[in-house]
């Protein structure tokens, strides 16, 4: 069922801006089209029938699919607004926290400041760059064969992580990184990418001080 022009979303959004139209009509841009016997703003309605403002940011996949007119293309469609939405705003999830730069990675590994002894640690990052696990990798000299792209990455796949955070400390105090540093960096970002899994940073961690060696 079409709309008369003067009811279009879109073209009230063009003439008003979003402010001007109602929740239903906003919903509706998103739909694009509505099902047989129900134009799109009747399939909106519907769902704000079902599901409260509130409660949008919270749906599922398989809560949209549910509505008659709601097929996978526009469930996906939702889902991607919403979550996008909910990254905006930073809304939390288990108020897990957020890790937006180094120095917010940094909080959360004060304990490689005073190690007497070289730690690598590894931070798992979901989609919305919060922290969602945190995991020793080795204790010890820093070398390839402790540091195997399969004891960094595991952890990342069974967690469903979108990104890792590498990290380890110099006790000696130095920030500089050596050779061995920008190799092993240079192997688990190759790593990173054939499994999908961004490594967004490599930072060596001293009492006072830290750097990136990415």
């Amino acid at each position: 069922m079409s709309l008369p022009r003067h009811e279009r979303p879109r073209e009230k959004m063009i003439e008003r801006g979003p402010l001007g139209l109602r929740d239903k009509e906003l919903l509706a841009i998103l739909l694009r089209t509505g099902r047989e016997g129900k134009n799109v703003i009747e399939v909106s309605a519907d769902i704000l029938r079902k599901f409260p403002r509130s409660k949008l940011l919270t749906l599922e996949y398989e809560d949209l699919v549910k509505v008659k007119g709601i097929d996978s293309g526009k469930a996906c469609t939702l889902l991607a607004a919403f979550e996008l939405t909910k990254r905006a705003l930073e809304v939390e999830d288990n108020n897990l926290p957020y890790i937006n730069s180094a120095k917010d990675a940094v909080a959360q590994l004060q304990e490689l400041r005073t190690a007497r002894k070289e730690h690598f640690v590894v931070l798992y990052l979901n989609a919305r760059n919060q922290l969602i696990h945190k995991e020793t990798i080795s204790i010890g000299t820093l070398n390839a064969s402790l540091v195997h792209p399969r004891e960094v990455f595991k952890p990342a796949i069974e967690h469903l992580a979108a990104s890792v955070i590498l990290a380890h400390n110099h006790p000696s105090g130095g920030c500089e990184p050596s050779e061995a540093d920008l190799e092993l960096t240079k192997r688990l970002k190759e790593a990173g990418k054939i499994l999908g899994i961004e490594v967004s940073d490599h930072l060596i961690i001293t009492k006072n001080d830290f750097q990136s060696t990415i």
